[in-house]
This record gives structure tokens, sequence and C-alpha cells, in this order.
């Protein structure tokens, strides 16, 4: 039997597939170039090509949806840097850039604050942005909106240590009160809470949660990295470090 290189054989699988898809899913009148004997010759040479070589076409579909799962990725991955309006902490022309999924109710937000702030501490080169995911509760979204609207203030470094050292009930007296203490203009913190632009930033996050299929918080992107959970400081380290040199190489 004649063999074929991965390579070729992939092609030809395509272009059998391809000839096929044109040859059925034309119109009746220019089928009928082709005679029935015609057609059912090709039948059987593509059948008797897959039944031949079924690593071949078991190796190209797989291809073929690696392929679609690095496009889907690609795009996910698109939404998330598309960050513009999202509160953040750092420099803003820091050489990398973390993000991370949170939720003002979320436990393992709060247990994974300490080690982000020490993280920044040490490298100074990389910035947090906090893609705000409330999903756990309502006052989820009362503390997102206002962690939005915090950031236009140039405040939200502050607010947001507040919110994640928070132990008490959140809720608008709870937000309120952090608010004053950080020195935020609370009227209008009112008004940009309530800005579309903070309803299109949440759901742009929204939208590039769902693309990477995530359901829980906190997550982190780290590079290419997506870790959905709570990881240890060293953990992130280690990961930017994984970053950085992917960035340098």
């Amino acid at each position: 039997m004649k063999t074929y290189s991965s390579k070729a054989s992939a092609f030809f699988v395509m272009m059998l597939c391809a000839f096929s898809l044109t040859l059925f899913g034309l119109p009746k009148s220019a089928q009928a170039e082709f005679g029935s004997a015609e057609k059912q010759e090709i039948e059987i040479l593509i059948e008797k090509f897959i039944q031949n070589n079924p690593d071949i076409l078991r190796d190209a579909l797989t291809k073929l949806a690696q392929a679609e799962a690095l496009a889907a990725q690609q795009a996910a991955m698109a939404m998330v840097l598309d960050d513009a309006g999202d509160p953040f902490i750092g420099a803003e022309d820091a050489s990398l850039t973390i993000y991370e999924f949170s939720d003002y109710n979320c436990g393992y937000c709060k247990r994974i604050f300490p080690d982000l702030m020490a993280v920044l501490e040490q490298e100074p080169s990389v910035r947090l942005v906090v893609k705000e995911f409330p999903i756990l509760a309502e006052s989820s979204v009362l503390g997102a909106r206002a962690a939005i609207a915090a950031q236009r203030q140039g405040k939200f470094p502050a607010f947001h240590a507040e919110m994640m050292e928070w132990r008490g009930k959140l809720d608008a007296g709870a937000i309120d009160r952090m608010a004053k203490k950080v020195g935020l203009d609370r009227q209008q913190l009112q008004r940009d809470m309530s800005d579309p632009a903070t309803d299109f930033i949440l759901n742009r996050t929204r939208q590039a949660a769902s693309a990477f299929d995530l359901r829980g918080t906190p997550a982190l992107i780290i590079g290419d990295n997506v870790i959905p959970g709570a990881i240890s400081q060293s953990e992130i380290l280690n990961l930017i470090k994984q970053a950085q040199a992917d960035k340098n190489s």
C-alpha cells in the first residue's frame, strides 16, 4: 500500500473532504455534469481512503480541533486585554500585567489579597488589573460598581484594600464609610456607580469570564496561564517569571 507523509496525507484528506463538500453541495444543475457512476466512484475512493488511513483522518480532525481551541483562547484573551476602565494597582506602563477575576464577597479572594500585594511590592514592573466579577451576591455587584467608580478618582488601591479587609456585612452603608475613609468624593462615586460606562465594564468582564469558562473567583491570568482558584505567593511569582521569560524570548 502506498504511504504518505503526515502533511501530505492530511492535505489529501482535506482536499477530498473539500471536494466532496463542493461536489455534493453544488446545485443539481451543476451536479448534472457528473454521471451517477462518476459520483459513486468518488464516494468509493473517499470511503476507501478513510478506511485505509483512519489515523490520518483522526490526526487531521485533532489538529483542526486544536486550532479551533487556540483561536477561541486567543479571542478570550483579547477580551481580557481590553481593560480600559478596569481598576488596577501598580504602574500604568508596567512591563507585565496580571489579571484577577474577583468578588468582594469571596473569602478566597480576601485570602489571596495579601499575597498579591506582597507580589506587587516585590515586582514593581508588574501591575494588577482587577476584573470585577460579582457573582456571589447582590452586594457583590454594589462593591464592584464602587470599585470601578473609585478607579475614576484615582483612589482604587486604597479603596480595594479596605474592601478586601472588610469583614462585616457589605452594604451601601459600609461602602460609604470606606469611601469616606479613603477620601473619595462620595457624591461623585454614586454618580459613577450608576454610569452606563460602569455597566459596560461589568458586562465586558462577564463575557471574558464566559469565554474562559470561569465560574468562580478568584481566577488569575498570568501570561498565557489561566489559573482558577487561589494559589500561593510563590506560585504567583513563578508564573510571573515564566511570563517574563516568554515575553523576552
